[in-house]
């Protein structure tokens, strides 16, 4: 069977999703800097007035980008999920962060620098709820509803997954898929250990 491509998409009318794919691909490739609507254009073989049809600007496509980003980490979390448990559904958002920064490096770095749209998007915000709603209640039910508790261990727990991430992007763990699975059984041992410990927090 032919393998479509993202110019075929763009003929059979999903002009949209065709110019989000190549603006990821550009991003991973150049960095939000060196992306731009002409140049997504270009690759798509199509005018560089097309994209205006979809996205008044560069920014509104960089928007876009950023909700399938955003969508992409809770795909990420969600394959991390073993349990039911309070504790699990923490970890697994922990291993969820640096598999996702591993995986999609140039997208996370965008996401959690300052290069895509303000954090506050109604977009965005819709598309990371479910990470959110899932990291809010492990981290309330964890701290029997205490909300001075909770907010400590959820922002122990993000400054760690950030934390390891950052040391797999450095090359601290290696190169390859093993040193992203070192990174991450380390992320969730650190979590752990943070649950564990989570009095000593606040």
């Amino acid at each position: 069977m032919p393998r479509t491509t993202k110019r075929d998409r763009y003929h059979h009318g999903d002009l949209r999703a065709a110019l989000i794919d190549t603006a990821m691909e550009l991003i991973a490739e150049h960095g939000v800097q060196g992306f731009s609507l002409a140049e997504a254009s270009r690759r798509l073989g199509v005018a560089v007035s097309a994209p205006y049809r979809h996205f008044a600007d560069r920014d509104e496509l960089l928007l876009a980008v950023g909700v399938r980003a955003s969508e992409l980490l809770v795909t990420a979390v969600r394959a991390e999920e073993s349990g039911t448990a309070a504790e699990d559904r923490l970890v697994a958002v922990a291993r969820g962060y640096v598999r996702f920064a591993a995986k999609h490096r140039a997208l996370f770095e965008s996401l959690f620098g300052t290069a895509l749209s303000p954090i506050g998007e109604p977009e965005l915000e819709r598309a990371a709820r479910p990470v959110k709603e899932a990291f809010h209640t492990a981290a309330m039910t964890l701290a029997d509803g205490d909300p001075t508790a909770a907010e400590a261990l959820g922002v122990a727990v993000a400054a760690t997954a950030h934390g390891y991430a950052g040391l797999l992007r450095l090359g601290m763990f290696g190169k390859g898929e093993a040193a992203v699975d070192t990174a991450v059984g380390r992320a969730a041992a650190a979590t752990r250990a943070l649950i564990e410990g989570r009095a000593a927090l606040y």
